[in-house]
């Protein structure tokens, strides 16, 4: 009976979880009006709780504990709660936004309970107080315009905060990643990241002259300098591509960009060299199953997982996961693969493309350069995380040892990412704001205008973007 309750919820959840991303896309069509949307957003509603309960009775059949029906409950709870508060406070905040985060937080929930259920509770802690946290950000993006004014001290802490950890930090698999204060273990590059999207944003929002361009790279070069020396290569990647992204955006020229994958290329190279575990992972990446005693072993395992699980998975509970080093952290796509599916953890895959495209829809909706830069810098922090992530667990890329955002086990991680999602919804609702003002000017200045001043200011217009969500 408990396998034949694992083999429906495993399908349940596959066909559910299509509909709930068809969805996600379906919210992009054009010219779909409130009603329509709002009833797309309510069914990606009822599905999530549908994909949650199928999840959770494949595990109580599996565990048959009581308690985890209780921690269902707690789940369903916290869910609701986010959903409701953003519809109390923020009845203007992007709905799909809220949507896919709650989302992705269930995934991680679903699958961090099969692996481990003392790291699925503390990762349920810390998403009570990132939910806090970000339900406060909206606000003090939409009314806090003073942001823009505090370049050097988005730069200070950045820098000062890396170098503690570079001197002080926690050796972690070859690199210093954290720090622990009151016990509490802390990577403060996942909010570094943040913070230096925001600095870059002050800094070549208004001018983007040679000379800015230059002081910007350079404390742009001194976090990705620390980062390497820290051996946290991946975060530096992921510093490096943000700042070429907004840089490119900011200035247009091709030339800087050109210039910096050069620099960029050069620099791998002279990792590689440098640090040994570099060359360990190249070497896993390369023939891992050469090596699959030692540096092979984790990816080997990744790939075997992956390809045990086909498009369809073993189901909760059928497969071995827990062979795979690190799996609630780095390697949890694999383990969603191997026994979810590999069409399920497509799903989960393009989930997280469309919130990447709603960063850049709301990137390019800002009239604001400055909140522009901010929306398009974290879009590509977010984005570009996942392709390390996933990338890295299929052998795409050498491993890079990054989390899936709001999905694997990681404090840091999850709260960092709650930020960049509040982040955008208060330049979401900004942008609402700004759109409000400007219609209201123009319907003013119309009604002063003689007929051929209103067609030609029309004209002048042209189409706005339109509003995806």
């Amino acid at each position: 009976m408990t396998n034949l309750i694992v083999e429906i919820t495993k399908y349940l959840m596959m066909f559910l979880f299509a509909l709930y991303t068809y969805e996600c896309f379906a919210a992009f069509r054009g010219k779909l009006d409130a009603e329509k949307k709002s009833g797309i957003f309510n069914r990606q509603i009822f599905l999530m709780y549908l994909i949650h309960l199928s999840a959770f009775l494949a595990i109580y059949a599996v565990t048959d504990d009581i308690l985890m029906v209780l921690f269902y409950f707690f789940q369903v709870v916290l869910i609701s709660i986010i959903l409701t508060c953003y519809q109390m406070f923020y009845g203007r905040a992007s709905r799909l936004v809220v949507n896919n985060m709650c989302m992705l937080i269930l995934c991680g929930f679903i699958m961090l309970t099969r692996l481990s259920v003392d790291k699925a509770v503390r990762q349920y802690v810390i998403t009570l107080a990132a939910v806090v946290l970000g339900l406060i950000i909206p606000v003090l993006v939409r009314k806090l315009r003073f942001l823009k004014k505090l370049t050097w001290l988005y730069a200070a802490v950045g820098i000062l905060s890396l170098l503690a950890v570079a001197f002080f930090g926690s050796t972690s698999y070859g690199a210093k990643l954290s720090v622990t204060i009151a016990g509490f273990s802390l990577q403060p590059s996942e909010f570094i990241k943040i913070i230096f999207v925001f600095f870059v944003a002050c800094m070549l929002h208004e001018k983007t002259d040679f000379g800015q361009v230059c002081a910007a790279t350079a404390v742009a070069a001194a976090h990705v300098l620390i980062l390497v020396v820290s051996k946290d290569l991946g975060g530096a990647l992921i510093f490096f591509i943000t700042y070429l992204v907004m840089l490119y955006v900011a200035t247009r020229k091709l030339f800087y960009f050109a210039g910096g994958l050069l620099s960029g290329s050069i620099a791998a190279v002279i990792a590689y060299n440098i640090f040994s575990h570099v060359r360990v992972r190249v070497v896993a990446w390369q023939d891992p199953l050469s090596v699959i005693e030692d540096e092979g072993y984790q990816i080997c395992q990744s790939l075997f997982a992956i390809g045990t699980g086909g498009w369809f998975g073993m189901g909760l509970y059928q497969g071995t996961p827990n062979k795979i080093p690190v799996v609630e952290e780095d390697f949890i796509f694999s383990a969603i693969s191997e026994e979810l599916g590999g069409i399920f953890a497509l799903c989960l895959l393009m989930v997280c493309v469309s919130c990447f495209l709603m960063f850049l829809n709301v990137a390019m909706q800002m009239k604001d350069q400055f909140y522009k830069l901010i929306a398009l810098g974290l879009g590509t922090v977010y984005g570009f995380q996942v392709f390390l992530t996933v990338g890295g667990v299929t052998k795409f890329i050498p491993s890079t040892g990054i989390t899936l955002p709001l999905v694997s086990y990681g404090g840091s991680s999850l709260i960092s990412t709650m930020i960049m999602f509040s982040i955008i919804q208060g330049l979401y609702i900004l942008r609402q704001d700004e759109g409000e003002l400007h219609d209201k000017t123009k319907q003013n200045t119309a009604k002063q205008d003689s007929p051929r001043q209103r067609r030609k200011r029309r004209d002048e217009d042209g189409i706005d973007i339109e509003d995806l969500s």
